[in-house]
């Protein structure tokens, strides 16, 4: 089998908010911005790894999700426990204090973990958890 990452989704409360977190503290491209129904589905991603994409989802959209759902997702975002992904860095230090210096909520900073990786978090403005791992 040949299986590759091609996109994955998190959550969003306002697309302009996300939108300009992932394009200007990430530094991330916009490859899609799709509104529909009041709602938008925008597409980013690196541009070093134009294969691999995340889109910024409205997380209510879902026609099967009921009311209670929605409710629970909204709670759990802004618990900051819905949605996460983890990036990578050649330079941890550099890209934590470039992020930090834009603003973006800190979880965790540069630190040696215990599981063989050094890494730090922050939160997107939906509440999304980010960990950034540095690469050797």
């Amino acid at each position: 089998m040949d299986i590759t990452i091609h996109q994955t989704f998190l959550p969003h409360r306002d697309p302009d908010e996300s939108l300009a977190f992932y394009r200007d503290v990430l530094g991330f491209e916009v490859r899609n911005d799709v509104g529909y129904g009041g709602m938008r589905w925008i597409t980013v991603g690196p541009p070093a790894q134009p294969d691999v994409s995340i889109v910024l989802y409205p997380p209510g959209a879902d026609p099967g999700i009921t009311e209670d759902e929605r409710r629970t997702i909204t709670e759990m975002m802004a618990k900051g426990t819905y949605g996460h992904i983890i990036l990578s860095t050649k330079d941890l230090n550099a890209t934590f204090d470039q992020i930090q210096a834009h603003g973006a909520e800190v979880v965790q900073e540069p630190t040696e973990q215990p599981y063989g990786v050094r890494d730090c978090a922050f939160r997107d403005p939906a509440g999304n958890l980010i960990r950034i791992n540095e690469r050797h």
